[in-house]
């Protein structure tokens, strides 16, 4: 897919959320990038055999105090390669799919959710 099919997919899943979210992003940017730097990869501090699909990079609305200001923005990197890697064979429809949910998991970073938390999420809803 060329890149900027990519970045519409991204832009659709960013407004496709729920207008109470969207309303409180603040101070974000969200990019498509082909791969993750070296350092991006060690910044997460993936396991072995596990690869960046997005990376939230920045401090969590809940985490941020009334000094906060005058800050560069929080960026979300949301990876292109990875992701049609992961969803080699398949359509745009389900590329279209994981974009949406790399997306709101990385959005869910911007307001504080971590890791564990939102593995939990994910597996409930699968049940």
């Amino acid at each position: 897919m060329d890149k900027e099919s990519f970045k519409l997919l991204v832009a659709e899943a960013v407004e496709s959320l729920p207008a109470e979210f969207r309303e409180k992003m603040e101070n974000i940017d969200v990019v498509v990038e082909d791969l993750p730097s070296p350092a991006q990869i060690k910044q997460a501090k993936l396991a072995r055999g596990f690869t960046l699909l997005g990376l939230y990079e920045g401090v969590p609305l809940i985490r941020r105090q009334t000094s906060y200001g005058l800050v560069p923005p929080d960026k979300i990197t949301i990876f292109q390669g990875t992701i049609e890697a992961k969803c080699a064979g398949s359509d745009q429809a389900n590329i279209k799919l994981e974009i949406g949910r790399v997306v709101r998991h990385e959005i869910a970073h911007h307001f504080g959710l971590g890791d564990a938390r939102l593995r939990q999420i994910e597996e409930e809803r699968q049940h």
